[in-house]
């Protein structure tokens, strides 16, 4: 998730404004994160010939497009698709021959979170072949609450036809549009079933939200997150990479290696601290109050956006002991 919606809730920490038994639905929490369906624009930036990322509400969209047809990264929500169908054909995706939409041939989710995957819901009774990590598909499947803290989403199980047909385990390869692209799993990091996916030919991945480039991450400890693996995760990534890759984040602006590996030391330094302060038996109130992201304010946001991070992390370390 990003640092708006959990700066937007920290006025609720302590109050409870969400009972830890219920759960918000879409429309409740839209406004936390600030999203709007009908305000919103596509926006997209051009990777290299072929390779686009698309910014709207939720996840960011990588996008290549060619001869062998339209592969998209992450595919937002269904009340987003008309305009995701727009900028797709605008890229050089070619219009379905029984509708005025372009066909996109594939779909690959980097992980289960609706704000990046609920796309589905349109694309797979559409023909979209679904693609994802197979722990992914199992959590797509079964459904369930994702716990950010200071809210909770259920999200519901999806149907038959909007859930990954094709999966993996640890990688697979597509050559597509005359180029290799690897799908890597390095283990539990955002979630149990995140993906890397690298772009060869452009020297490009999409991490979705094992790297967020717009605040401090959420890690999803209830549902097998970890924090250990998340550093470990962006760190194999970052050993794939080529110099002057481009780095594309879950939540963010598109970036590069510099700043992927700024972030593995960011998770690394607050993962440390906050081990180093329950090894000493502080309590997870006593290491919030310590304010272990003290020097990272001016990059990842204030005080208030790490706390989420920090329960996290937390959460994480403590299901080890």
């Amino acid at each position: 998730m990003n640092k708006f919606f959990l700066t937007a809730l920290i006025g609720c920490w302590g109050i409870g404004c969400v009972a830890d038994d219920e759960a918000l639905t879409l429309d409740e929490l839209m406004p936390m994160f600030g999203w709007d369906f009908e305000a919103t624009e596509i926006r997209s930036e051009k990777v290299g010939d072929g390779l686009f990322v698309l910014f709207g509400v939720g996840g960011n969209i990588a996008v290549s497009v060619g001869s062998d047809g339209v592969m998209i990264v992450d595919d937002q929500f269904p009340e987003m698709m008309d305009k995701i169908y727009d900028a797709v054909a605008t890229l050089g995706g070619t219009r379905h021959a029984s509708r005025e939409s372009p066909q996109i041939d594939y779909a690959i989710n980097s992980h289960w979170h609706f704000d990046h995957a609920q796309g589905n819901l349109a694309l797979g009774p559409a023909g979209t072949q679904i693609v994802a990590q197979s722990n992914a598909r199992v959590d797509m499947a079964s459904g369930g609450v994702i716990n950010l803290v200071l809210a909770r989403y259920g999200q519901s199980p999806y149907p038959a036809d909007a859930l990954p047909s094709i999966t993996f385990d640890d990688g697979m390869q597509f050559h597509y549009n005359g180029e290799r692209i690897d799908l890597m799993h390095f283990g539990p990091a955002h979630t149990t079933g995140d993906v890397a996916v690298f772009f060869r030919d452009h020297n490009a991945v999409h991490l979705g939200d094992v790297f967020n480039n717009a605040g401090y991450p959420f890690i999803d400890a209830d549902s097998g997150g970890d924090i250990d693996g998340m550093i470990a995760f962006c760190q194999q990534t970052l050993d794939q990479l080529e110099p002057g890759a481009v780095v594309i984040p879950g939540h963010g602006e598109i970036t590069d290696t510099d700043a992927l590996a700024d972030y593995i030391a960011m998770l690394t330094t607050v993962r440390d601290r906050v081990k180093k302060l329950m090894d000493a038996g502080k309590s997870l109130q006593d290491i919030m109050a310590s304010n272990p992201t003290a020097d990272y304010t001016d990059r990842y946001g204030e005080e208030s956006a790490s706390l989420g991070f920090v329960d996290r992390i937390y959460t994480s370390l403590a299901k080890k002991r």
